[in-house]
């Protein structure tokens, strides 16, 4: 194989060397993906191909981008993994580096070690394996046109050697693998359509019997079978995405946030209610955990899981009361809408509140219809009860109700019935354990409640949140959505006589987004807030779409392709990085608040056992005190016991959950020790100019270093006396930092 390897290097030499010239380096890069100019053409081009193109055209673009994304996934990177061929330029010391490739790859530090953010394999070349497999799947659907394809592929290809970053042999191997899986995909996607799709899309296999070779247009019109398979792809794409999401979990990209982890510790201590919260998360969390362990994947577990039965839910409801077609758009809505993606995937008090809404929405409009029956009142307080056991927001669909009978005197008869009252008596039920839970803590909620809604502070009316919560609904339900959703509750007020589901929706929805919307008047609001009214405004919005005269569809495309295009990035903001060429920095990463918390939990363990093995820890926040309890072994172990080891800073008020359990009182238990106490440092501000830096592959300053924290007087006067240890730097594998903490010994409690 010597023989093999001298050749390989001889051509790299001659591609990256004796080739040189002023053209090829400016070109090279730029083939390789120097400025982005292939994802910009992305975007521009796949609207406009979904929009304008044949069936053949769109069904190219998606094997396209779905080869693509497994080919990487479960191909080249798990060989590129293995491989422990390095990168021509650390081993060969005259290789030439060009563009952000060369700033994205540096060679070796003074040490003789590589940066721990450069990719060290070399084999095979992803690059030359993506375009390949473009190009095949292309020679499937386009047979005479796609030798541009292959002379693109074969271009990109042989920038990588000129560019310095893969030998001859890596791109030929990602060539032959990149065209290999693509060929097995379409092969094995044909197969697949012909046996199960007879069987379950009949009316489409009819249309289409075969995927490669897909008529230019689909001539017959809709009928009742055709919405019913989008109805049966709705199903399977909800299985999928079941899969997917427990998938992803399983793998542990991100870590609990602050939230999830201080409430993985009410789960070691049930009880009827919570400081904050109402105490159904507690329980989910409980059952999740008793199952998988105090794993992220068991505090997680049930979040993919109700948001499936939530896209279950409105899939049947949009079906029944629109169209199959209709309720499959609703679908891939929420699947571009980052505030649900978002809920699809943290273990709050927000995904059970949603679905237990949407759930009540959907029995209560079958229970006000002619044929209504009393049990559907029943199920309606059910499920409205079970999501105020989670949030106390849920109390507001009372207020919702109010409104729709108020304003639709038709369904004002019901009222004379028994079964609203049913339901609200059953809903009263079930905040009992939240009532008494209050009522044997001195409503200490209730404080907390009217605290959050501006209480104690005086009221001057203010834009600055106004604008504030409209940018962010804006950005996390989807710009498009969000206007489209805003446009359609206009169109449902407007038509509330002629179109009772439209007026029953927004009911549902507008008391909840636009109350929050007022109250930014006053105070800051959460964009969280409203997540109950989204499912029920989504419903309208479509319900709208179904009947509007304009021209919706290239928006609708464009909607979705950003909200995938987000929700993409949000599951794994890593990918930014491949996709720009270089890592945002860590103090701007869209996941600051989730990646890093494992390796600070383990600073903090070895800060501690450094100062004193017996020492205990003190977290300044109830959220850092969970995070450090869950990702510290011994800490986690001790978490359900009367002596844990991380505590909450602690205070004469009820601040947080922590002043209830007598076990996290340190000072009574923990008389005489040592501790070490950990302060959160906000991310650094980076300079105004930052992403346009980023972006041009230039370094990134601080537009200034804050200063260091000293600790609460409280925590001086407690210990006999408090060192600053420092500020301690925390850096994951690419070598980002993510995370920042001020450590500080304190020594003897008094």
């Amino acid at each position: 194989m010597h023989w093999l390897q001298s050749l390989d290097t001889a051509l790299f030499h001659f591609i990256n060397s004796s080739l040189a010239n002023p053209f090829f380096d400016w070109l090279m890069p730029r083939l390789s993906g120097n400025g982005v100019p292939w994802l910009s053409a992305v975007f521009i081009a796949a609207p406009v191909i979904f929009y304008f193109g044949r069936a053949r055209m769109r069904l190219c673009l998606l094997f396209m981008f779905v080869v693509v994304a497994l080919g990487g996934a479960f191909v080249i990177d798990p060989i590129k993994d293995s491989s422990s061929r390095p990168r021509p330029f650390v081993v060969l010391k005259d290789a030439r580096l060009f563009g952000a490739i060369g700033k994205g790859y540096v060679p070796p530090m003074a040490n003789g070690e590589l940066p721990p953010n450069v990719n060290r394999h070399s084999m095979p070349s992803a690059h030359s394996a993506n375009w390949f497999a473009l190009a095949t799947v292309g020679f499937f659907f386009y047979r005479r046109n796609a030798w541009i394809l292959f002379l693109i592929a074969a271009g990109v290809a042989f920038s990588r050697v000129y560019n310095g970053v893969h030998y001859p042999t890596d791109v030929l191997a990602g060539a032959i693998l990149g065209s290999g899986y693509a060929i097995a995909f379409m092969l094995g996607a044909q197969m697949v359509w012909n046996f199960f799709g007879q069987k379950i899309f009949p009316a489409w296999h009819e249309q289409l019997p075969n995927l490669l070779h897909p008529v230019s247009r689909i001539t017959h019109p809709a009928s009742a079978k055709s919405e019913i398979e989008w109805v049966r792809l709705g199903n399977l794409l909800i299985a999928l995405a079941l899969i997917g999401r427990w998938l992803y979990l399983a793998s542990g990209i991100v870590n609990l946030s602050g939230d999830e982890a201080y409430q993985w510790l009410w789960s070691k201590h049930l009880a009827l209610s919570y400081y904050s919260k109402s105490p159904g998360i507690a329980y989910l969390q409980w059952i999740g955990t008793s199952l998988f362990g105090d794993t992220e994947f068991g505090v997680r577990f049930f979040s993919p899981l109700l948001a499936a039965v939530m896209s279950w839910l409105l899939l049947r409801f949009m079906a029944r009361e629109i169209g199959g077609r209709a309720a499959f758009v609703l679908l891939l809505m929420t699947f571009a809408a980052p505030l649900l993606v978002v809920g699809s995937v943290l273990m709050t008090v927000d995904p059970p509140l949603v679905l237990f809404w949407m759930w009540s929405v959907i029995v209560g409009w079958r229970a006000i219809q002619a044929d209504g029956k009393t049990r559907d009142w029943i199920m309606a307080g059910i499920t409205l009860g079970l999501g105020f056991l989670f949030k106390y927001t849920a109390a507001l669909q009372l207020l919702c109700w109010a409104m729709f009978f108020c304003l639709q005197p038709g369904a004002r008869h019901h009222l004379k019935k028994i079964g609203p009252w049913l339901a609200l008596g059953i809903f009263a039920l079930c905040t009992l354990p939240v009532i008494i839970w209050n009522a044997q803590h001195h409503w200490t909620t209730v404080d907390h409640v009217l605290g959050d809604a501006g209480k104690n502070g005086t009221w001057r009316p203010t834009l600055d949140y106004f604008w504030e919560f409209i940018g962010a609904e804006a950005g996390l339900l989807n710009p498009i959505f969000f206007i489209a959703a805003l446009w359609a509750m206009w169109g449902a007020w407007q038509r509330r006589a002629e179109k009772p589901l439209w007026f029953f929706l927004l009911c549902m929805s507008a008391p909840v987004f636009f109350g929050h919307w007022l109250f930014s008047l006053h105070s800051r609001v959460l964009p969280n807030w409203i997540a109950a009214a989204v499912p029920p405004m989504f419903c309208l919005t479509v319900a709208f779409w179904s009947e509007s005269k304009f021209r919706l569809k290239p928006w609708l495309t464009v909607a979705m392709l950003l909200g995938l295009v987000a929700s993409i990035f949000m599951h794994d903001s890593r990918l930014i990085g491949r996709v720009f060429g270089q890592p945002l920095p860590g103090d701007a990463d869209p996941a600051h608040r989730s990646v890093g918390w494992r390796e600070t939990a383990q600073l903090v363990e070895t800060e501690r056992v450094r100062f004193d093995t017996n020492a205990f820890i003190i977290a300044d926040h109830y959220s850092t005190t969970g995070l450090y309890s869950f990702y510290n072994p011994p800490a986690r172990a001790a978490a359900a016991t009367a002596k844990p080891l991380v505590y909450c800073l602690d205070s004469d008020e009820p601040m947080n959950q922590f002043f209830f359990w007598n076990e996290y009182n340190y000072r009574q238990h923990r008389h005489g020790e040592n501790a070490i106490y950990v302060i959160r440092l906000d991310p650094y501000p980076l300079e105004k100019n930052w992403l346009w830096k980023w972006l041009q592959h230039e370094p990134i300053h601080f537009r200034e270093i804050p200063a260091r924290r000293s600790v609460p007087p409280r925590l001086a006067d407690e210990f006999e006396s408090v060192t600053d240890l420092g500020i301690r730097e925390i850096k994951i594998r690419d070598g980002r930092i993510f995370q920042r903490v001020q450590v500080f010994s304190c020594t003897h409690l008094k």
